[in-house]
């Protein structure tokens, strides 16, 4: 029979005698004693058992309670010794993992142009914080994951239904009805994805988000990811043709899909971008990698004269 690996079990006592030889209890009952444990030599059967005299106790102070040495360690190379000696902690070393230093996130700045540059500068190599507005049904997601996978610098796709979906229980779904519960989730989604924006930012990673911007809508225009994100925010409005977006609406499944007249509806207030000073790209007849080669012509411009908004 096989026991778990661990302390060895006792062997049975023998008859006329105590303990087995070759046992000792601190096996399975460990005392203050840290060391090995000694372990009795072999004897004859009826020989007494030499046990070593135990160690000399060092003796005690007359004065002041009973001390118990603790472990005694040597001085490290910040602190000092002596009487003056410094209680403060002492600093990781610098090769410690699980301390790497992060940049705040700070509102974006507008990304400034030298006075002298004679070219457009080239949007695929800046560390850029885009907003891609538009339909649904308009490519902005697929748009968005291309371009940030094809980015010759780090760049993060941020998508504002994604974030808003990580509610799971307590989900207020826009297609139930606009209200008081679903705004909150919005704008607490929309809030999260800005302080995630400014954090990859700040560590020179760029963003694109996504979102359906409404050009009628206060509550959820622009001026909340201007808040959140900040000024250099480069927003650009992809806007195809209706029957496109009804399309590509029907190809969708879940909560993502909404019905023909609500596609309509949203695709409608939408063309209110047509004058607002903001690049809009029709995107009708380009595939996605095509249009993403057009979003860093319409991005090289912007950054060269950022639109007003």
């Amino acid at each position: 029979m096989q026991h778990a690996v661990g302390s060895p079990l006792p062997p049975p006592p023998q008859p006329g005698h105590g303990p087995a030889v070759g046992w000792s209890p601190a096996a399975h009952h460990p005392g203050p004693h840290q060391g090995p444990v000694p372990v009795s030599p072999r004897v004859a059967p009826g020989r007494p058992v030499q046990v070593p005299p135990p160690p000399p106790v060092a003796p005690q102070h007359a004065q002041g309670p009973q001390q118990v040495p603790g472990p005694q360690h040597a001085p490290g190379p910040h602190q000092a010794q002596g009487p003056h000696a410094s209680t403060a902690p002492v600093p990781p070393p610098a090769d410690t993992t699980g301390h790497v230093p992060l940049p705040p996130g700070a509102p974006v700045a507008v990304p400034s142009v030298p006075p002298a540059a004679t070219a457009l500068p080239d949007p695929t190599t800046a560390t850029l914080a885009v907003l891609l507005i538009g339909p649904a049904g308009a490519g902005k997601t697929s748009v968005a994951k291309y371009w940030a996978d094809h980015r010759r610098v780090p760049t993060a796709h941020i998508s504002l239904d994604d974030v808003r979906e990580w509610v799971r229980s307590g989900f207020a779904d826009p297609q139930t009805g606009w209200n008081e519960n679903s705004e909150a989730q919005y704008r607490l989604a929309r809030r999260t994805c800005g302080f995630s924006a400014r954090n990859f930012l700040a560590n020179g990673i760029s963003c694109i988000l996504d979102d359906a911007v409404f050009p009628d809508r206060p509550v959820v225009g622009l001026g909340g990811w201007k808040r959140h994100v900040g000024p250099g925010l480069l927003p650009v409005v992809l806007l195809p043709g209706l029957d496109i977006v009804l399309e590509r609406n029907a190809e969708r499944s879940g909560n993502r899909r909404l019905t023909d007249e609500e596609v309509a509806r949203i695709h409608g207030r939408m063309a209110g971008w047509y004058g607002s000073g903001l690049p809009i790209i029709d995107n009708s007849q380009l595939d996605v990698p095509e249009t993403a080669r057009v979003l860093d012509e319409v991005l090289s411009r912007s950054i060269a004269s950022p639109p007003a908004w």
